[in-house]
């Protein structure tokens, strides 16, 4: 009886584990291994052009983009609004996980990439991948910067300047509004 039972509840606990087993992503680096964000964790039901997994380039009008943003994503992303400093949700946060495009859900960056940059906001010294950031000369305010933008919605995220740490030596300055956040799974 008690191999019988033993059986059953094996039967019960191997789908289970092999369950949960797909139900996150994990990453060996050298002799460990390190579990990462889950995607599609965030959902944006009034916003059909929000995706953590495409990565189409998107061309949407603005009077789209105003219909499905809320009022402060829209300004930041659309309009090249800045957040004051030191007041959004990122600036001063070190929790593991992954920051996406707050407008199109666009990976954007690790947060292994972040670090304390005493600026306001919050800062990075690489994107997730090459072409999750792109770049445009802006000459507003009576300054020379390079404006950061998602690479698939091209929203306004922030600016890149070339005082970060090392391995870069980039600062990828951003908006927290402009960003949303996945924490890695435990």
């Amino acid at each position: 009886m008690k191999t019988r039972n033993h059986v059953l509840s094996m039967l019960f606990v191997i789908p289970l584990f092999m369950f949960t087993a797909c139900a996150q992503t994990t990453k060996k680096q050298g002799n460990t291994k390190k579990t990462v964000a889950m995607e599609n964790t965030i959902k944006k039901p009034g916003n059909p052009y929000y995706s953590n997994t495409d990565t189409t380039k998107l061309n949407v009008s603005d009077a789209e983009w105003k219909k499905v943003l809320p009022e402060d994503v829209y300004e930041v992303t659309r309009n090249a609004d800045t957040e004051r400093p030191f007041t959004g949700k990122y600036w001063n946060t070190d929790d593991k996980g992954t920051y996406y495009c707050a407008a199109c859900g666009n990976k954007l960056f690790r947060s292994g990439a972040k670090f304390s940059s005493n600026c306001g906001w919050p800062s990075f010294f690489e994107q997730d991948n090459k072409n999750s950031v792109v770049y445009k000369t802006d000459n507003s305010l009576g300054m020379e910067r390079i404006e950061a933008l998602c690479g698939r919605c091209d929203g306004h995220l922030g600016h890149l300047f070339d005082d970060g740490p090392e391995p870069t030596g980039k600062r990828y300055c951003m908006n927290s509004i402009a960003l949303d956040f996945i924490p890695d799974t435990k």
